[in-house]
């Protein structure tokens, strides 16, 4: 009987990902993934560390885990092994053994793909952590097995990795370390395997993913506007996307990609963090909110139709309430059809932590109270002109009611409608019929000639 691995995955789409690389990784030593922890022979939590919550999340899980540990062993005398990958693993390595000394296994994200070697190591030891947190010389893509578990309609895809930014904010520098770019070949060979699994739509990542710059078939750095032209010429894909994206690299060959590349989706994900100059500066962000103001106009006369995401802290040291009424602005200025945001939230070791003038919690609190109402309201505006509209629907899968199939707009909202389930993995052309909270509602639009010429007829709801 083989061995089940649970994997519990915190934070971005590069963690979904790490982890299903991890996944592959494991399979040499027979493990299968389970959806029940309470199968499992061997956890994973693959960890985020951008904020302090997420760091304590993970300490919470390892207390609910080491109890399911300690069940399993008294009941049936079995090992549950317990690792710890990721951005927490990297950062605090040695704090996790010594406040979970129950861990078996501590690695980082860049030496994941030596999980098979160090889980043989562990099943060997008595009780002893191993922790794995290096940068190493070799490139961990080079040793995870070509064979991967089929990801679905859409797909991950890293094809670049750290970053040389130095937000002050920000950990990923000293947990995922400089910039690195995979060569063009490898990510291609990756992006066909996906297609021949059956993906359709693949998102290209990095943490800094228009940093890309990868060695090309000539000998020559491409950049990811080049690189974005290569992946669409893949037969049977239908669409791209990357993120996440920093102002400072967005050039003019990946802009012209926006315009010239029709499976390059209208939507784009362009963190501006805040709309104060000071306080850009003090983020070491080296572009002002004027700055981004004539990017986002670049990019959206190359794509009309593009609509844009972004990220936003508030509560940075030293943010006064002009500076923040200067974010509120720049949202009112570029209009974006969602977001994220968040309070600031000091990270050990990162240059904005150790500032003196930092911003009490309340204020903090109210800051983003605000914000968030102000950016749900540009997102329901948004969401309001896509009503009436026919949408090509990318389909991903069943829905929750009988019949349902749901699937993505090319601006990544959720949208139900009713069809066939031979369906997923097509496009449809889907009339938006009701517009909600966090998706969309329609009908299958099937296009038909009559005497009067071509017309629609709408099916189902």
């Amino acid at each position: 009987m083989g061995k089940k691995l649970f994997i519990k995955t915190f934070g971005c789409q590069m963690n979904v990902y790490d982890s299903a690389r991890m996944t592959d990784a494991l399979a040499s030593s027979g493990y299968a993934p389970t959806a029940s922890v309470d199968d499992a022979d061997m956890v994973v939590l693959n960890t985020c560390h951008i904020r302090e919550k997420a760091a304590e999340k993970v300490y919470s899980e390892l207390g609910r885990l080491r109890q399911m540990q300690e069940e399993r062993l008294r009941a049936d005398g079995s090992r549950v092994l317990i690792a710890v990958a990721g951005c927490v693993a990297q950062a605090e390595g040695e704090e996790i053994v010594s406040r979970a000394p129950y861990v078996d296994i501590v690695l980082g994200p860049q030496t994941y793909h030596r999980l098979p070697e160090l889980v043989a190591e562990a099943l060997q030891e008595d009780g002893r952590p191993l922790i794995d947190i290096d940068f190493p010389a070799e490139d961990k893509f080079d040793h995870l097995p070509e064979e991967a578990a089929p990801q679905g309609v859409s797909a991950f895809l890293t094809i670049q990795e750290g970053c040389d930014r130095f937000c002050t904010f920000c950990v990923v520098p000293y947990t995922r370390g400089s910039e690195q770019s995979r060569p063009v070949e490898a990510v291609l060979a990756e992006a066909r395997r996906l297609v021949a699994a059956g993906s359709r739509e693949i998102t290209l990542l990095g943490q800094n993913v228009n940093a890309y710059h990868g060695e090309g078939p000539d000998g020559r750095d491409w950049g990811l506007g080049r690189l974005i032209r290569a992946v669409a010429e893949i037969d049977g894909l239908y669409r791209i996307r990357y993120t996440t994206s920093h102002p400072r690299d967005m050039d003019d060959e990946l802009i012209r990609a926006h315009r010239d590349v029709d499976s390059l989706m209208p939507f784009l994900h362009l963190p501006v963090q805040s709309g104060s100059d000071k306080i850009l500066a003090a983020m070491n962000r080296r572009h002002t909110a004027d700055d981004y103001r004539r990017l986002v106009d670049c990019l959206r006369e190359a794509r009309p139709n593009l609509a844009l995401s972004s990220d936003f802290i508030v509560g940075f040291p030293g943010e006064a309430d002009e500076d923040f009424a200067a974010t509120l602005r720049l949202v009112n200025d570029i209009g974006y059809s969602q977001a994220f945001s968040f309070k600031y939230s000091p990270r050990p070791g990162t240059p904005a932590s150790s500032t003196a003038e930092q911003v009490p919690e309340d204020v903090k609190r109210d800051r983003l109270e605000s914000l968030q109402q102000l950016l749900r309201a540009h997102q329901e505006t948004f969401n309001q002109t896509q009503a009436g509209q026919v949408l090509p629907v990318l389909i991903e899968g069943e829905g929750r009611e009988a019949g349902q199939l749901v699937g993505r707009s090319p601006y990544l909202q959720p949208v139900h409608f009713s069809a066939p389930i031979h369906r997923i993995g097509q496009i449809a052309d889907v009339a938006i019929s009701e517009v909600l909270t966090n998706s969309l509602r329609g009908e299958v639009v099937i296009p038909r000639t009559g005497s009067d010429g071509p017309s629609e007829l709408r099916v189902g709801i």
